[in-house]
């Protein structure tokens, strides 16, 4: 079975910026994996790859592969790989009601528009996923109108509306409270366990789910180390990738940083 993504020494640019150089990563299929690393690790450039934003520079012995196709036809990628990414809800139009968030999917728009049709069965499946993930009382609000726990979810479910095999999540509970941060990690712990693969890009260790069995953990557009969870995720590794002391603590599966001493 290919693997989800595959790249070999890739070089990628922003802009005039070069942020992976020969950078190589394999993510198998149903491995819960979360990518670890500070602002400026190349987490958001793995992002747009991933979201064909963005394309490797091509050279020999160089290559990237979703689910083992290099060329993609983006509608057909969709079915296969959902992304909620925090570009995306930062740029989605604050006047969409929630259904159309939802229904946005179909189409990988920012709203919908009088052209685009849906069908009964695609409605029906807006409306299931909204109360699958407890927003049916939502479905005519703004998006605007929203908490940013709510629209978390529904940007979910707009991911959600192909029933992809794998599930890409960029900081999913960044500026959620407490309370909506349980709730959407809950919701994500369902999805893992109803099948689908969830690949999580973060900076913050209490996201990362008991499912997820593997740490990569990026610094400066490297892999500085890469393995099981309970092997990579320690106290000393991560106080080396943030370059500050930090006291890894653990309970229920899940991990918390803590201030460490010099």
């Amino acid at each position: 079975m290919e693997p989800i993504l595959s790249m070999q020494n890739v070089t990628v640019y922003r802009g005039d910026t070069r942020v992976f150089h020969n950078f190589s990563l394999s993510i198998p299929r149903g491995c819960h994996t979360a990518i670890l690393g500070p602002n400026g690790a190349g987490k958001s450039t793995l992002l747009k790859l991933l979201s064909r934003e963005l394309y490797p520079v091509q050279q020999a012995g160089s290559f990237l592969r979703l689910f083992g196709q290099e060329q993609w036809n983006v509608w057909d990628l969709r079915t296969r790989l959902g992304i909620v990414s925090h570009d995306l809800q930062q740029q989605y139009l604050g006047n969409t009601r929630g259904l159309e968030v939802i229904l946005s999917g179909y189409y990988a728009s920012l709203t919908t528009a009088t052209h685009q049709q849906f069908s009964p069965a695609e409605q029906e499946r807006a409306l299931q996923l909204a109360q699958m993930l407890g927003i049916a009382d939502l479905l005519d609000r703004p998006f605007a109108s929203m908490s940013t726990g709510e629209q978390r979810r529904f940007l979910l479910g707009r991911a959600l509306v192909h029933d992809p095999d794998t599930l890409v999540l960029d900081e999913p509970t960044a500026g959620l409270d407490l309370k909506a941060c349980f709730q959407y990690l809950e919701l994500v712990r369902r999805l893992m366990q109803s099948g689908k693969t969830i690949i999580l890009v973060t900076h913050h260790i209490h996201e990362i789910p008991p499912e997820v069995t593997r740490v990569v953990l990026l610094k400066a557009g490297e892999v500085v180390a890469d393995g099981e969870k309970n092997r990579i995720l320690t106290s000393s590794n991560l106080s080396t990738l943030f370059d500050t002391p930090i006291a890894l603590v653990q309970l229920n599966g899940f991990y918390q940083a803590l201030p460490g001493s010099e």
